[in-house]
């Protein structure tokens, strides 16, 4: 394709690796008119995967409906430049440090910040929960750019991006949020088992920027049951808990300690010992 269609398609191929995604608003920001887009997905240049939402396909191979999470949230991040990250049980599945996540489509994939609607649009693989950040305020506290190792059939780009994701403290703090509507006791609480790592001085910084109360308090019950090392490297004097209960489940038992009703179950210690891990 020669002309200027022909020289836009060309940045359209430099920027975008095959298998990655664009979407309406990069395409305009790139002087692709809407017809351009439509001749482009029309002589097999672009995929159209979504209203507005367009892959540059693989070499060899028919379309495939299907679009691996992770490539769609790097195209989101790094080429159309959306600010957001992956957090929560999914930022720390990805550390290996959650075995509970589910498999397939039925796992939930936690966003939080600018996550372009289109994402819910896809056939991904994987459930995309959008949310605010609003648990730590609109700043990157806790927020990395990590090493991305991809689970995809096709080796997704030439360049080593990274995955914005949060840092495992941070992670767990998001994951707290989503109790007990969006996530259970059990699974967090066999998730703490393994926290053995985590770094204090990171988790007392993000326990005083956290905006939760809740949060808050569900991490030092937690933390009481399992009774990591780094615990006592955390001054919780230093930690504003509020005042007045809180009722988590219905029928559940009142501890007084952290003045949440909460599953029996999870209302003692798992143990008396300080340990380093399960």
């Amino acid at each position: 394709m020669n002309g200027p269609n022909g020289n836009r398609l060309k940045h359209i191929l430099a920027q975008v690796p095959p298998g990655f995604l664009v979407d309406s608003r990069w395409l305009a920001a790139s002087d692709v008119a809407k017809s351009s887009a439509s001749d482009y997905h029309r002589e097999g240049w672009l995929e159209r995967v979504a209203r507005g939402v367009y892959r540059r396909p693989y070499a060899k191979g028919a379309p495939d409906a299907l679009v691996e999470w992770k490539l769609a949230v790097l195209s989101a991040q790094w080429i159309m430049g959306y600010d957001f990250h992956v957090g929560g049980m999914t930022a720390l599945s990805l550390e290996g440090r959650n075995h509970y996540l589910g498999l397939g489509r039925s796992a939930n994939l936690y966003l939080y910040g600018d996550v372009p609607g289109w994402l819910s649009r896809l056939e991904l693989d994987a459930h995309v929960l959008r949310r605010r950040r609003q648990l730590f305020g609109s700043g990157p506290l806790g927020i990395d750019d990590q090493d991305f190792d991809p689970a995809a059939r096709q080796a997704p780009s030439p360049w080593d991006w990274p995955l914005r994701r949060s840092s495992p403290e941070r992670a767990l703090l998001e994951a707290l949020n989503e109790l007990p509507d969006q996530e259970s006791f059990h699974t967090v609480d066999m998730l703490f088992q393994g926290l053995a790592s985590l770094r204090p001085g990171r988790l007392t910084t993000l326990l005083l920027a956290c905006k939760s109360v809740k949060v808050k308090r569900l991490f030092f019950l937690f933390a009481d049951r399992h009774r990591h090392k780094w615990l006592a490297h955390i001054d919780r004097s230093e930690i504003d808990l509020g005042k007045g209960p809180r009722m988590l489940v219905e029928g559940g038992r009142y501890v007084a300690a952290y003045e949440l009703v909460v599953p029996e179950e999870f209302a003692t210690p798992a143990s008396s010992e300080p340990h380093d891990g399960p």
